[in-house]
């Protein structure tokens, strides 16, 4: 039987961080407008905050629909589904935020997830969870991942800023909406540089050797 919790810990946290695959829900106030759907992958592009927050990556392609949406009116469902194990679905239902490379709080976002420094970064998108939820998940097929695609990494890693920015610029739906909304905001600022953590010891006080680098 499906439960409501009032945060995101323990096995919860355990298990969304451990699929291969979420699922991002949004629609437009209008009630003829388009709702959208979209699969996210890749464990380094998503990242629990605290119990009530994550947050995940928003990367180059060729709409913005979830941007355009969260922009308009902040409602957003993320969806997890487990294809190998015990069957189980979460869902966080929230209120999401798309924060851009020109806010301020943009570079101190993007340094907590494990590589920050990937290409084609356009927003974090950070959600504050309303309602965690499970539910059975009987019906979904089991599934074995082979592991992340690496094409959209080589693709916009052969991409220098100037490329990508012009890339976003090109696309009919970055900028709006197919619907007409807003989208991301043009033209794509400079990514801003990353905060970079003071030298402390590895293994913590007292062990020898020192790391530094961006959180």
């Amino acid at each position: 039987m499906g439960k409501v919790y009032e945060r995101i810990d323990g096995r919860l946290r355990e298990f969304v961080e451990a699929q291969p695959v979420f699922f991002v829900a949004t629609a437009p106030l209008s009630g003829d407008g388009h709702v959208n759907l979209s699969p996210k992958g890749g464990a380094d592009t998503f990242a629990v905050f605290d119990e009530h927050t994550v947050a995940y990556l928003d990367l180059g392609g060729s709409h913005a629909e979830t941007i355009a949406h969260l922009r308009e009116n902040g409602r957003i469902t993320l969806m997890w589904c487990a294809f190998w194990g015990p069957p189980k679905i979460v869902r966080v239902h929230g209120r999401g935020e798309a924060v851009f490379r020109d806010d301020p709080r943009f570079g101190a976002l993007l340094a907590r997830f494990p590589r920050p420094d990937q290409p084609s970064v356009r927003a974090v998108v950070v959600v504050t969870a309303e309602q965690v939820s499970d539910s059975c998940g009987y019906k979904v097929p089991l599934m074995e991942p082979v592991g992340d695609r690496a094409l959209h990494g080589e693709y916009f890693g052969r991409k220098s800023e100037e490329e990508f920015a012009a890339y976003c610029e090109a696309k009919d739906f970055n900028g709006q909406s197919i619907d007409g909304l807003p989208g991301l905001p043009l033209p794509l600022p400079p990514l801003p540089p990353l905060p970079v953590m003071p030298l402390t010891p590895l293994g913590g006080p007292g062990r020898s050797g020192l790391t530094s680098g961006r959180v």
